[in-house]
């Protein structure tokens, strides 16, 4: 139990997250649609890429020796004795002096060692030329010849345990021989927003209402980080209602993130009922915004995240801490996020007690010199949700810095 008065690092809180962190499952699935999933089990090259002797250019397969002496004014001419298409299995017969008409990605003949490209000859590809005049040499043997394996070998290491599939590596698992693979299985997110202010159907706003919509943001969120969204919702600050709606989440959702409730208000939702419960620990963590934060494990093994309710507070707490544990789960490799340091267009404030996050846009004018800007006036409030629309990614400064300067290089969290 952490005391109610502490102030933590972020670190700290991260590692407590990614402690409670047990990765999921995993299962087999078909290749073809494995993108977003992360691999479970490194794979290996099944076979060889490529897997024969292959032209990389429309030409002509040829022995080098015949065509080596060809210079400016003294061309050489073969005779064309064969045509060899892309998925051709012919192997035609070459003796010196002969070539073979050759497309891109076929099969070179076994006594062929190297490809004249068509431009290189006088007649170029032309079906109806049973000889071809040969104007400029090769630079060596085996020019345009793509060898055997020469890419990747069969038992080669491909692609690490750790790795998220995308189309490139769902792309390469195929080429070397793979039509199915061991995957994590997918995170199951629920994300609930509380508060009796929340109006969620769009209709005009009473007095001390506001528009929900920092269920449909984490949920995007969620789904960013390969994630499925299980249910999305509000609920209204009343212990019973959260606590039964927590119930009926158990063995559905791996992950269950509230937003609002985790302050000091007299009539936060999710530290009374959850904090009662024994359910979740809440405390304060040194970074702005986003310093009131929640976190438990129920009995059945679910993380509970519980986030501040103020849009700029929630989505950068999502990428702090949330967005970590649901690529754990995965048991994904490497860091949550990629970071740069970029150099401030502008100068701003900062609180020097704690580690800021500002939403910032980039700046990519001088592609030299990319900068970064804050996306709103206010710099980092945790209600400028204007800010959110403009921005590109994260400035991080960190504690005991109380101004940025212009030109000063900031480390740059990045979203995409």
């Amino acid at each position: 139990m952490i005391p109610a008065d502490s102030l933590v690092e972020v670190e700290e809180h991260q590692a407590r997250i990614l402690d409670a962190v047990v990765r999921l499952t995993t299962e087999r699935v078909d290749l073809r649609s494995a993108a977003g999933r992360t691999l479970a089990a490194d794979v290996l090259a099944a076979r060889d890429v490529p897997t024969f002797d292959n032209s990389a250019m429309d030409g002509f397969a040829v022995r080098f020796d015949d065509v080596a002496g060809v210079a400016p004014g003294r061309p050489v001419v073969l005779e064309v004795v064969a045509d060899v298409p892309a998925g051709s299995s012919l192997d035609p017969a070459l003796l010196p002096g002969q070539a073979v008409r050759i497309m891109t990605g076929a099969a070179v003949p076994s006594q062929a060692d190297t490809v004249v490209a068509f431009e290189d000859t006088q007649e170029g590809l032309s079906d109806g030329s049973g000889r071809i005049t040969v104007l400029a040499a090769p630079r060596e043997r085996g020019r345009h010849v793509r060898r055997r394996g020469e890419d990747v070998a069969a038992g080669d290491l491909l692609l690490r345990a750790g790795t998220r599939l995308g189309a490139m590596q769902v792309a390469a698992a195929l080429s070397v021989g793979h039509v199915a693979i061991e995957v994590a299985r997918t995170p199951r997110v629920a994300i609930l927003s509380t508060g009796d202010e929340l109006v969620t159907d769009g209709s005009d706003l009473a007095p001390g209402q506001i528009p929900e919509s920092n269920g449909p943001m984490l949920a995007d969120l969620a789904r960013s980080a390969d994630a499925t969204v299980v249910r999305t919702g509000s609920v209204d600050d009343d212990d019973a209602s959260l606590l039964r709606v927590i119930d009926e989440l158990s063995g559905t959702a791996d992950v269950i993130v509230l937003t609002g409730g985790v302050g000091t208000g007299a009539h936060d939702v999710v530290k009374s009922a959850l904090g009662s419960a024994g359910l979740m620990d809440f405390l304060r963590v040194r970074m702005q915004p986003g310093k009131p934060q929640g976190f438990g494990v129920t009995a059945t093994g679910q993380l509970l995240f519980g986030l501040p309710g103020n849009p700029v507070s929630a989505a950068v707490s999502w990428e702090v801490f949330v967005r970590p544990a649901l690529l754990a789960l995965q048991g994904r490799s490497g860091p949550s996020h990629r970071k740069v340091r970029l150099r401030a267009a502008t100068a701003w404030p900062s609180p020097p007690e704690r580690r800021q996050y500002v939403p910032v846009t980039l700046d990519t004018t001088d592609p030299a010199a990319w900068q970064v800007r804050p996306a709103s006036s206010g710099h980092s409030g945790s209600h400028l949700v204007g800010s959110l629309a403009r921005a590109d990614a994260w400035a991080v400064v960190p504690a005991g810095v109380d101004r940025v300067e212009a030109g000063a290089l900031v480390e740059v969290m990045l979203t995409v």
